[in-house]
């Protein structure tokens, strides 16, 4: 065959390997823990508020900025910028980090707060 032929053919399959990748899971444990313990509430979708906001981009971003979305008068004046810190510990118990915000769900389980955290880290690395 000829260079450019083959050239060719290894661009077409570097990029066709590149689309099955992406179509995998980045952490599936993570991303079912998300959609059972959060995913009634937020979405990772961009825009797409539900009971609570969107969480694409969460980490790094200030809390109570995504508009549209109901915060409570606490969370939005909280000045906290969500790291991964502040997400373990919102997560285990939000009221104590944020006393009067309307979010009542938490996460026990340390080890299940960190698959979640690292599903949301994965989906702005992604992007």
């Amino acid at each position: 065959m000829k260079p450019i032929c083959l050239g060719s053919m290894l661009v077409f399959s570097l990029s066709l390997a590149g689309q099955c990748l992406a179509q995998e899971p980045v952490n599936p444990e993570g991303e079912r823990l998300f959609r059972t313990r959060c995913g009634t509430c937020h979405s990772v979708n961009s825009g797409e508020n539900r009971m609570g906001p969107h969480l694409s981009g969460l980490l790094g971003r200030s809390a109570g900025t995504i508009e549209g979305a109901r915060y409570s008068k606490a969370l939005g004046g909280s000045g906290i910028v969500w790291d991964e810190e502040r997400l373990q510990a919102f997560l285990a118990n939000p009221r104590q980090v944020v006393p009067g915000t309307t979010m009542t769900a938490s996460i026990r389980d340390e080890a299940q707060r960190s698959a979640i955290i690292a599903y949301l880290r994965s989906l702005s690395a992604a992007n």
